[in-house]
């Protein structure tokens, strides 16, 4: 997809990519503004070398908060070389942070990468959460640094590809996306609403990083948990204070955590790659298949078989 720079549209794509424009092939790329409230966009791109890409800031809203999803749809459009391109197996997930930091995103060479981030002012947000507001206080405290981070729904999956893959509507196009954005937020704060109770401390730089290596730790070995030794030398930090962050970041604790990602990754291997459930169980390093069935309900709210069941 070619970009003309001299276009409105050019403009609007580089002021979202930046520098980036010259690591990356672009797939497809949309978006809306609604300023001073509301911003949209999404796009699918192929890294053309491996390098971190810090996020721009959302021009045009103040004090407000940026909610990025991230490998959120499969963009399944051919691509127009015999490259090996790789889709990124990570799971999808969305971070909520001020939109006045920017944010550092990993990007592999050859690997596809999707995304769709929502920019809102803290106000216009208030306006929608009325009196649930003091639940979700930290988002609106100016003083302080934070980061969240949450695993998709079903609801948050299906709606980002209600925006990402339906075709544009004939009328009223911008009045749709604005309601399909404040959709999306809509159940991103009910699933947020059900997070362990957790002090939101301001966080640094150095925080964030450390609590991020743990993640990616927990993330690298999901047939088998880390020792809480091991993460705590990661994280250069003591027990007390790293379980504190990441419930902080990531909303669970650093068990239901891995347990919650685990049996994502088993739902993966039941849905995409058509494993039996005793297969997935055992890949996924569960010796008893009941232990795997009470585990995986808690936490997919269905029992393997059936869930497998669905996809065949």
């Amino acid at each position: 997809m070619k970009i003309n720079k001299k276009t409105q549209y050019g403009t609007r794509f580089e002021r979202i990519i930046g520098n980036d424009l010259q690591n990356i092939e672009i797939k497809s790329i949309k978006a809306y503004d609604f300023l001073p409230e509301l911003a949209i966009h999404f796009g699918s791109y192929i890294a053309r070398k491996s390098f971190v890409r810090q996020t721009a800031t959302a021009n045009g809203i103040e004090n407000g908060i940026s909610f990025h999803f991230y490998n959120i749809f499969e963009d399944n459009a051919q691509i127009p070389d015999k490259r090996k391109i790789k889709r990124s197996n990570e799971t999808p997930y969305v971070r909520v942070f001020p939109v006045a930091i920017s944010q550092k995103i990993p990007f592999i060479k050859d690997t596809q990468v999707t995304h769709l981030s929502v920019a809102v002012s803290a106000d216009y947000l208030k306006n929608f959460l009325r009196e649930e507001v003091k639940q979700f206080q930290f988002l609106f405290d100016s003083s302080k640094i934070f980061l969240l981070e949450e695993i998709m729904t079903e609801d948050i999956l299906r709606t980002v590809n209600d925006i990402v893959k339906q075709d544009e509507p004939s009328a009223l196009k911008s009045f749709h996306y604005k309601i399909k954005a404040l959709e999306l937020l809509f159940y991103l704060f009910q699933s947020l609403s059900k997070r362990e109770k957790s002090v939101h401390q301001k966080l640094s730089e150095s925080d964030i990083k450390s609590i991020y290596r743990v993640r990616n730790k927990i993330i690298a070995s999901l047939e088998k948990p880390t020792p809480i030794a091991t993460l705590k030398q990661l994280a250069g930090m003591n027990e007390l204070k790293m379980r504190k962050i990441f419930t902080q970041v990531f909303g669970m604790g650093i068990y239901d955590y891995y347990q919650h990602l685990r049996m994502k990754e088993a739902a993966r291997l039941l849905r995409d790659e058509k494993l039996s459930v005793s297969e997935a169980g055992y890949q996924m390093g569960f010796e008893n298949l009941s232990h795997f069935t009470r585990v995986f309900e808690k936490h997919i709210g269905k029992k393997p078989k059936k869930y497998s069941g669905e996809f065949e």
